[in-house]
C-alpha cells in the first residue's frame, strides 16, 4: 500500500489529463457505445488514445524546450495566430463549459440515486434535492479553486482519479466481453444506424479533449519541471495515456458484456444501475456508481478552470489561478454549470450532446501543434517523422469525426 500511494502521489500533470479526459461524459459515451454497438467502437477509442498520447507528449515537450505555453506560442509564431488562438479559446471554452453542465447534472443525479436507496421519501422531491446537491458541490469546488493552488488541485484530482480507476477496473472482473468481440472491435467501421455519427463525435470529443493538450504546458509550469525533466514528462504522458485507454476500455467492456443485445435503452442515470445489476450484482453496481461519481468530481475542477487558464496562456503564457479574472470567470462557469439541475434536463442525453461540441476546436488545436512542432531551428527531441505522421493522421481523423458529427446533427 505504501508503494502504491507513493506511485499515485508521484503522478505529475498527467493526472489533469485524466481529469479532463475521463469524466461523466466519457463514462456516458462509453456506456451508450457498449450498450448500442458492443465492442465495435474499440478502434475509435484506440485511435483517440494514440493520438491523444502523442499530443500530450508534444505539448509538454514543446514547453520544456522553448518555455512557451500553447496559446502564447500560437499567437506569437503562427500566421493569423491571434485569430486562431481566439477561435480555439471560443470553441474549446464552449465545449468544456457544455461538458461541465452535463457533468454536474449526472453527478448530482448519481448522488440522488444513492440517497434514494436509503431514503425513499425523497423521491417526490427529486428536483429540489438534485438542485440542492448540485449547488453544494459546485460551491465547494469553487471555494477550493479560489483558496487553493496547483499542489492542492493535484492532490484532490489524484484522490478522485484513483477511486475512479480502481472502481471501473474492479467492475470489469464481474462482467467481461468475449475475446472475439474485442478483436472484431479493433477493425475500423462506422455502424450504419441513426445517431452513430453523433455518438462517435461525442466519443472522440471526450477522449481527444483539446483542453488536455492546451493546459498541459501550464500544469507542467505549475509543477516546476524543466527540460532536464524531459524523460519524466515523457513517462508521465505515457502512463496517463495507458490509464485513459484502460479505464475507458473497462467501462465500454462492462457495458458491452452486460447490456449489449438486450434491447435496453440508457436514458436515465438509474437505467445504468438496473441494467448492470442482473449481470454484476448489487456490490459491483455500487462500485461502478462510485467510479461514475469520482469521474464527475475529477472533471469539475479542470472544466471550471479551463477558460481563465486559456486567457492567461494567451496573454502572458503563465498559469493563472489567483487573479481576480480567474475568480470571476470560474464563478460564471459555476453558475452556468447549474443549467441541467435548474431546468430539469435529462442528464444522460444532455451529456452526450454537450460532448459533441468538444470536437469542433480539435482540428485547429492539432493543426497548431503540428505547425509549432515543425518550426525551423527547433532542437526538439524524438523522431520528428514518426510524430509528424501520427499528428497528421490525428488531424485527418479529427476532421472526419467532426464532419460526421455535423452531418448527423443536421
Amino acid at each position: 500500500m505504501k508503494s502504491f500511494l507513493k506511485f499515485i502521489l508521484a503522478f505529475g500533470p498527467g493526472i489533469f489529463a485524466i481529469g479532463y479526459t475521463i469524466g461523466t461524459g466519457s463514462v456516458t459515451s462509453m456506456i451508450v457505445a457498449g450498450n448500442s454497438f458492443g465492442m465495435d467502437l474499440l478502434w475509435v477509442l484506440l485511435c483517440s488514445c494514440l493520438f491523444s498520447g502523442v499530443l500530450i507528449y508534444v505539448s509538454g515537450t514543446y514547453y520544456l524546450f522553448t518555455g512557451e505555453t500553447a496559446l502564447f506560442a500560437v499567437r506569437k509564431h503562427i500566421p493569423f495566430g491571434k485569430a486562431i488562438a481566439i477561435a480555439i479559446i471560443l470553441t474549446v471554452g464552449i465545449g468544456q463549459w457544455n461538458s461541465l453542465i452535463g457533468i454536474l447534472g449526472i453527478t448530482s443525479n448519481v448522488i440522488f440515486e444513492i440517497l434514494l436507496i436509503n431514503f425513499p421519501v425523497i423521491e417526490s422531491h427529486k428536483y429540489f434535492v438534485v438542485l440542492t446537491l448540485a449547488i453544494i458541490m459546485i460551491a465547494v469546488f469553487y471555494f477550493l479553486l479560489i483558496k487553493g493552488n496547483y499542489s492542492i488541485f493535484e492532490k484532490v484530482l489524484t484522490l478522485f482519479v484513483s477511486i475512479m480507476g480502481l472502481s471501473f477496473i474492479f467492475t470489469l472482473f464481474f462482467v467481461f466481453p468475449l475475446p472475439s468481440e474485442i478483436i472484431v472491435g479493433l477493425i475500423p467501421k462506422i455502424p450504419k444506424v441513426e445517431g452513430a455519427g453523433i455518438l462517435i463525435a461525442a466519443f472522440v470529443g471526450t477522449t481527444m479533449a483539446a483542453a488536455t493538450f492546451l493546459s498541459r504546458p501550464l500544469f507542467i509550469q505549475g509543477k516546476g519541471w524543466t527540460k532536464y525533466d524531459h524523460i519524466v514528462q515523457k513517462n508521465d504522458a505515457i502512463i496517463a495515456t495507458v490509464l485513459i485507454l484502460l479505464i475507458s476500455g473497462s467501462i465500454m467492456a462492462v457495458a458491452s458484456g452486460s447490456l449489449h443485445g438486450k434491447g435496453i435503452d440508457i436514458t436515465h442515470v438509474l437505467d445504468m444501475s438496473g441494467a448492470l445489476e442482473p449481470s454484476a450484482g448489487k456490490f459491483a453496481v455500487s462500485i461502478f456508481f462510485a467510479g461514475t461519481l469520482s469521474a464527475g468530481l475529477s472533471s469539475i475542477f479542470p472544466c471550471l478552470m479551463i477558460v481563465p487558464l486559456m486567457l492567461g496562456d494567451y496573454n502572458f503564457g503563465k498559469l493563472d489561478v489567483s487573479s481576480g479574472r480567474f475568480k470571476l470567470i470560474t464563478a460564471i462557469a459555476s453558475i452556468l454549470a447549474l443549467s441541467v439541475p435548474i431546468f430539469g434536463f435529462n442528464p444522460i442525453q444532455g451529456q452526450i450532446f454537450t460532448q459533441v461540441f468538444n470536437v469542433f476546436g480539435l482540428p485547429l488545436v492539432v493543426l497548431s501543434f503540428l505547425i509549432l512542432w515543425n518550426r525551423k531551428h527547433m532542437n526538439l527531441p524524438g523522431s520528428k517523422v514518426v510524430i509528424n505522421i501520427i499528428m497528421a493522421a490525428a488531424l485527418v481523423f479529427s476532421i472526419i469525426i467532426m464532419v460526421n458529427g455535423l452531418i448527423d446533427i443536421f
